[in-house]
């Protein structure tokens, strides 16, 4: 696989392949080489123009850098996949990780509101009401608001 990349002539399945064998090879998330994910992901995208690698690439991009990085790769992206529970999943965790609860329990909720699969609907579920949850136990400001996060 190093060997096809170095030479320059990849198609789309090796690059895939190798972003597979990157996650394979660390013990952990924290152990992952999450640049070379995310530039794999960039030529890959720019190979396929696939809405689906871009929303892979704003993972990496969050991954490799910062929540904000990834929320900026998701606001490139157009089309019908801005309706699909995916998109609205993924712009719910990485809102999460850029401590909005707020923004992140509304696209759980819509991410599991247009999901067809009873069982990532349910899990979209648990992950807004777990956020509504952490939002509803903040202390209450002087207004009687809770609090930002």
């Amino acid at each position: 696989m190093d060997r096809a990349i170095g030479q320059g002539s990849v198609g789309q399945y090796p690059l895939q392949a190798a972003i597979a064998a990157l996650h394979d090879r660390a013990d952990r998330a924290a152990d992952t080489d999450w640049p070379q994910i995310l530039a794999l992901y960039g030529l890959l995208e720019r190979m396929t123009g696939s809405p689906v690698v871009s929303l892979d690439r704003a993972v990496a991009a969050a991954m490799a850098g910062c929540p904000d990085a990834g929320l900026a790769v998701l606001e490139g992206i157009d089309g019908p996949l801005r309706g699909h529970h995916l998109y609205h999943a993924v712009r719910a965790h990485l809102l999460e990780r850029a401590s909005d609860p707020d923004g992140a329990m509304a696209h759980y909720r819509s991410a599991a509101h247009l999901a067809t699969n009873l069982t990532e609907q349910r899990a979209l579920i648990r992950e807004a009401a777990r956020l509504h949850a952490r939002i509803a136990s903040r202390p209450a400001s002087p207004n009687g608001t809770p609090t930002p996060a």
